[in-house]
């Protein structure tokens, strides 16, 4: 609960136009040592791989809401909603031996994972729900991660203020059993305002870690040549980089 109202506001820091405490040096040090110092004692505290808690059909949220983004806003995405997304691909890319472009049938012909787990939003709420996909896992062993691999960039179609939304993880968390491509919810497929057709799956972080409308996945050395490189979209605007719960 503390790290989340930590987050929480530190989001309402900067959304209230503090961006100068952001630029500091002394403000940027002390927000990166306690991502790394996060990140470190919620893997020692539950193995190198916690499993996030998955729970029962009958404790799934009667509506699991929307957030941020819930629409691509194009005439090409509502095409595609209305066709089932029969042209929409996925490219895995960057430091890969065997770069990928995969139909959303190719997508549901992995073998699939099926999970009951909680959102938990930054801003305080949560939902559970059953999400459906292939590991992450399994997609990255077919596209053989070079050795300079570190990270997974998820790149997606919806913009928030004008850029191009995107989200990260380590290749720990990219391969967790728990970290899917997800394109059902609750045994449909993903409605718009959850992000259809593809979302990552990121258990065991919080809400703005679970990328929507996924384009893309691209394996990185570093951030530094992507958005302010710090990681994902609400990291560039100062939250940080992992957010686990």
């Amino acid at each position: 609960m503390k790290r989340r109202n930590f987050i929480a506001g530190l989001g309402a820091l900067v959304t209230a136009g503090c961006s100068k405490i952001g630029e500091t040096k002394l403000f940027s040090d002390l927000v990166d040592g306690a991502d790394r110092l996060h990140r470190g004692a919620h893997r020692v505290m539950g193995g190198r791989r916690p499993m996030a808690p998955e729970f029962t059909i009958a404790d799934i949220s009667p509506v699991f809401r929307g957030n941020g983004s819930t629409d691509v806003g194009t005439q090409e995405f509502y095409a595609g909603f209305t066709n089932g997304f029969k042209d929409w691909r996925l490219e895995v890319r960057g430091l890969v031996n065997n770069p990928l472009t995969l139909t959303m049938d190719q997508i549901r012909a992995f073998p699939q994972r099926t999970q009951i787990t909680r959102h938990d939003c930054v801003e305080g709420w949560s939902a559970i729900g059953q999400w459906t996909g292939p590991q992450l896992s399994r997609i990255l062993e077919l596209a053989q991660p070079k050795a300079s691999a570190r990270y997974v960039v998820f790149r997606c179609a919806d913009t928030l203020s004008g850029a191009f939304y995107y989200e990260s993880c380590d290749l720990d968390d990219a391969n967790h059993p728990q970290t899917i491509v997800a394109h059902l919810l609750n045994g449909q497929p993903l409605p718009m305002k959850n992000g259809a057709p593809l979302r990552m799956r990121i258990e065991r972080q919080l809400g703005y870690k679970q990328a929507k409308y996924l384009t893309a996945i691209e394996l990185v050395e570093n951030f530094d040549h992507i958005g302010d490189g710090e990681g994902g979209y609400w990291e560039d605007r100062g939250y940080q980089w992992y957010a686990g719960v």
